[in-house]
């Protein structure tokens, strides 16, 4: 089974090639960073129409490196929510054409659900991959969340952020060290010039129960230190973005040992954009280091690969929708069904 995965859902249009047997035969991306990076954050209409000149030589691309044509497809995958409505309804309208017209089935796929399968692409037919349950920590730009797997389109929700995510959390502290765009990554490799013991800024809701999680409160904290230092210096910049970021990795940390240890479950999963962090997976892999799966780094943002691989797992277990065009910018797990 060879399926197409269509990822569009904010700023970066990803397309891949997965097969079963043959694992990931090729993927190609296209960052958007460039154009958004003047605006110092995604605009939205912009987004959609650089998804709309992508979208085909990309998918063009990837079939000529995998030495494949489209009469070899045998589905189509695309990302149908949470996102950006307009990037969504590209990806959509692209894959369910493509789809109808080569009469091969087309699955919408949760973008968070893809996340969450990303690590497991590598281990299909290979016994070393999480057992059933395990706990997944899913933690990007838009979403922090703590989610416990039964199996797939079974979750139970065990916590998610009241406020900011954490991967916003990093971007919108970026910006008040005047780091640039995209600002998580930028923030993460100043820090590795801070101080780890010149600041120390509060690790919210850990000291009380619960899984779920804030970073509204941090935010200020971070805002507020930068006031009192200000002018800063590139040492001032380093040690509030070291402190910054220990208090985020600290705060997850702790949050997924307590998901360990309340629901009895090992393994865990830790997917999306900010496990690409080298701390945050230093640090996990510390406390579990024999029951810790990430995805490559590359994986990890965006990309057509985990949603290909979702599609695939979804296709195969009799997945099937009909021809209309559905989108949808809010999209909880928690109304995922097993296919």
């Amino acid at each position: 089974m060879l399926i197409l995965g269509i990822e569009t859902s904010c700023d970066e249009t990803g397309v891949a090639l997965y097969h079963p047997t043959d694992g990931l035969l090729a993927d190609a991306l296209f960052s958007q960073v460039d154009i958004h990076a003047q605006y110092g954050g995604v605009v939205p209409e912009l987004a959609s129409r650089d998804h709309i000149r992508k979208l085909i030589p990309l998918c063009r691309e990837v079939l000529t490196r995998a030495d494949k044509n489209l009469a070899d497809l045998d589905g189509v995958a695309y990302t149908a929510g949470p996102g950006l409505m307009g990037a969504l309804l590209v990806g959509a309208s692209f894959a369910r054409s493509l789809a109808w017209g080569l009469d091969i089935p087309a699955v919408g796929v949760h973008h968070m659900e893809a996340h969450l399968l990303a690590p497991l692409m590598e281990k299909e037919g290979d016994d070393a991959g999480p057992p059933l349950p395990f706990i997944a920590l899913l933690v990007s730009g838009g979403h922090t969340q703590l989610v416990e797997v039964h199996g797939i389109g079974d979750y139970s929700l065990l916590g998610e952020s009241l406020d900011d995510a954490a991967g916003e959390a990093f971007d919108k502290a970026a910006k008040m060290l005047d780091l640039g765009y995209p600002g998580g990554p930028l923030l993460a490799r100043c820090a590795e010039k801070g101080d780890p013991t010149r600041f120390r800024f509060p690790r919210p809701m850990t000291d009380r129960p619960g899984l779920d999680f804030s970073f509204s409160g941090l935010k200020t904290f971070t805002l507020n230190t930068v006031k009192d230092h200000s002018p800063l210096t590139d040492q001032d910049r380093a040690d509030i973005a070291r402190a910054f970021e220990d208090a985020v990795i600290d705060t997850l940390s702790i949050k997924c040992l307590r998901a360990v240890e309340q629901t009895g479950v090992p393994h865990l999963v830790v997917a999306g954009g900010v496990s690409a962090n080298r701390r945050l997976r230093e640090r996990l892999s510390a406390e579990l280091p024999e029951t810790t799966y990430y995805a490559k780094p590359e994986l990890c943002t965006d990309n057509g690969a985990m949603v290909a691989y979702a599609g695939y797992l979804r296709l195969q277990a009799g997945h099937r929708e009909p021809l209309a065009i559905i989108a949808r910018a809010r999209w909880p797990m928690t109304e995922l069904s097993p296919p």
